[in-house]
Parts: C-alpha cells; structure tokens; sequence
C-alpha cells in the first residue's frame, strides 16, 4: 500500500482520457480496487445491492386497473425504447476503453503539417522584416548604398519607398498609391501601380496561407506533447532542416546566376509581364537591384538566424531522447493498469 499515492498521482498523466468526469469514475473504481476509500453516493442515488427484487404476489385486476387511452399506449414502446441512463459501471467500462486506446488521430498527416509551416513561417517572417520600413532606412543610409542620379533626395526616397511598402501589406486600394505626388506630379506610373498591385495581391495571399497553415499546425499540436511524447519536437526539428534545404537551394541558386533567379522568380509570381521598368521610373528609383541583392541577403541571414534558433531548441540530445522514452513508458504502465 506503500506505493499507492505515487500511481495516484500517475494517473492524472494519461491526459485527455483520464480528465474527463468518465475518467473520474474509472478513477474511483480502481481506488476501490487498490483498497483506497471513495466517498460513498448520495442518498438519492440508487444503488444495486445484488439481491433479487421481492414480489408481493398480489394482482391487481383489471376493474382496479388504471384506464390508459390509446393515444398513450402507441407512445408507450417510443418511451420504453429509449436509451437506458448511463450507470457508473458502464461509464467506467468506457473510460477505461478510452484510455487504452489513447492514440492520436492522423498522426502521420499532423507531423507534416507542423514540419511543413516552419519554412512557411521562417520564409514570411523574414519577408516581412526585409518589406518594412526600417529595412529601408538601413539601406538608403548605409554606405555604399546608390544614390539617386535622378534627384531624389533621402529623405524624399525615404517617404514614398515607404508608401510603397506600406501599400503591399495594407488592405488599401489603389488610389492610395496613385494619388502620392512628388514634386507636383503623380509620383507612380499606372503601370507602377498596377505591378505593386499584384505585388500586395501575391503578398496578402502568402500571409494568408502562412496564416491558415499555422492554426492548423497549432491545431495538430494539441495534446501530442501528452499522448505522442517526443513527436512535437521531431516534428519541429524535421521542419528545420526542411528550411534549411531550401535555403540552401536557394543561395545556390541566386548565386550561381543573380540575374537568371531574379529573372525566373518574377516570371513565376507575375507572368503578365508588367515588371520591367525604365531606370528613371520611380520604382527602379526607390528598389535599384543593389535593394533586391541586398533584401535577399538580409532575409537569408534571418532564417538562417531562425533555424539555428529551432535547432537548439529541437536538437535530439541523450537527455530529450530518455525524457521522452520515460513519458512513453509511463503511458504504456498506465494503460497495463487499465486493462488489469
């Protein structure tokens, strides 16, 4: 009886299945069996003491009978079928079925979900930190950086490049960028405008995905820290390397042929057509190519940083490894006791 508060307490781990009120009963009912006292049922609740009921014997004729209408005697049998209250017996039954058989669903398809949104989530974070206005203040003052040749000043190029950015991730339709002037004039093309829309629409729908994909991750992740000890961490570690392959891939890419990538990525994201500009329009401007080179540099660091960050986080070490077999073996003693 020495070791009975140490399985007690045990059995609060095997989380979800023994924390519901059914997990209460099957918990009541292993105590009695372990010799613990439970605290005894209201009077109101009947009890089954195993003796046979008593008949009277008597009958009741039918003069004495009450009279029943038809109407009552057809509804009789929809009453009588009806589905018996449950009794602790066969709640106990059902939490301990529940318990055994405590195993995540779509385990598989979960952790590939998870893996999948850390590249989908380090990509757009580092994204969205190069596409601020920050960003372009560290370039446009740092040195080395081209200066406009056509008269903008920083300050100048400071203020509509941010108007710019601002646009591509606002909800703000076009004529908020159309109607920026610089020096009495409309200070974008239509056709600078009609790019940067496509640019805001390709931009608003990666957010959004990266944004359904990381509530279903979160969704997946429920409960596997619990019941599939170890396979959250995995999962995570597998996305990390995921985003460094395609990083590397990428860098590979870019630097074998700058131009060629620059080339092929617009093409795919904006096959109109309408992305090559004159070096005297305002958007090669404010975004010359040194902007792009050096974008797709910081944003690499970042993830890199990010990745590097996940790893250690998620690094398989001798510790995590026995934590997560003890967690396992917890469950499996558990579920042994349950089937007792």
């Amino acid at each position: 009886m020495a070791q009975q508060p140490d399985q007690n307490q045990e059995w609060k781990k095997l989380s979800p299945a023994v924390t519901t009120p059914k997990a209460d009963s099957l918990l009541s009912a292993r105590r009695a069996e372990r010799g613990i006292q439970t605290p005894a049922p209201s009077p109101s609740e009947p009890t089954d003491t195993g003796q046979p009921v008593q008949q009277t014997g008597e009958e009741v004729s039918p003069e004495a009978a009450p009279w029943t209408s038809p109407l009552a005697a057809v509804a009789a049998p929809a009453s009588s079928a009806s589905a018996p209250e449950p009794t602790p017996a066969t709640e106990r039954a059902e939490a301990r079925e529940l318990a055994v058989n405590d195993k995540p669903h779509l385990l598989g398809l979960r952790r590939a979900i998870i893996a999948v949104t850390v590249p989908v989530l380090t990509i757009m974070l580092a994204v969205r930190a190069v596409a601020s206005s920050a960003f372009l203040w560290i370039e446009y003052h740092r040195p080395g950086f081209p200066a406009d040749s056509y008269g903008f000043d920083t300050q100048e190029r400071l203020r509509l490049g941010s108007y710019g950015l601002d646009y591509i991730l606002n909800l703000a339709p076009h004529t908020y960028l159309a109607g920026i002037t610089t020096g009495g004039q409309a200070a974008f093309l239509p056709s600078e405008v009609e790019h940067m829309t496509d640019v805001k629409r390709v931009m608003l729908i990666s957010m959004t995905f990266a944004l359904i994909i990381l509530v279903l991750a979160l969704l997946s992740a429920r409960t596997l820290r619990l019941r599939a000890p170890g396979v959250l961490r995995s999962s995570l570690f597998a996305g990390t390397w995921l985003t460094l392959v395609l990083l590397t891939g990428l860098a590979v890419a870019g630097l074998l042929g700058w131009e060629t990538f620059f080339t092929t990525f617009h093409e795919v994201f904006f096959p109109q057509g309408n992305w090559q500009f004159r070096m005297s329009d305002t958007l090669i401007r404010l975004y010359p190519p040194q902007f792009w080179v050096d974008a797709a540099a910081a944003a690499g660091l970042l993830i890199l940083l990010i990745t590097a960050i996940l790893l250690a986080a998620t690094w398989p070490t001798r510790y995590r490894k026995q934590l997560a077999l003890k967690r396992r073996a917890e469950r499996q003693e558990l579920k042994e006791l349950l089937t007792k």
